[in-house]
């Protein structure tokens, strides 16, 4: 077994979502034995994890899970812990959401990504 780090990212959609688009990208340590596997995990986190919630001016504030967009072999540490979140805005939500699922789809098609050496 070997450890990733993933980077999934939510859309955050308060409301009608009127509003500058949000994002959220978090790092995650998954436990895997190769890449593709430390991927299917990674996006089963990111589905699993959605949530809906009325926020305090009760609107519904949804997290839309859009994908994983970064996978990197690392040293061992805790699974599935979350190391970092940042929220995202955007102008062009499409566009972002689109980013996303391209650099998901070139970390599904290569076998060749960098290793991250955390001491």
């Amino acid at each position: 077994m070997h450890w990733f780090l993933a980077k999934i990212v939510y859309q955050i959609v308060c409301g009608e979502g009127n509003h500058t688009a949000q994002f959220d990208e978090q790092l995650r340590l998954i436990q895997a034995v190769d890449e593709n596997e430390a991927f299917d995990k990674a996006r089963a986190i990111g589905e699993q994890e959605q949530e809906m919630f009325m926020n305090q001016q009760q609107k519904l504030v949804t997290w839309q899970f859009v994908n994983v967009c970064e996978l990197y072999k690392i040293s061992a540490l805790i699974d599935g812990a979350e190391l970092y979140s940042r929220i995202q805005e955007s102008d062009d939500a499409k566009s972002y959401k689109e980013l996303v699922h391209k650099k998901a789809a070139h970390i599904k098609s290569s076998s060749t990504h960098k290793y991250l050496q955390l001491f």
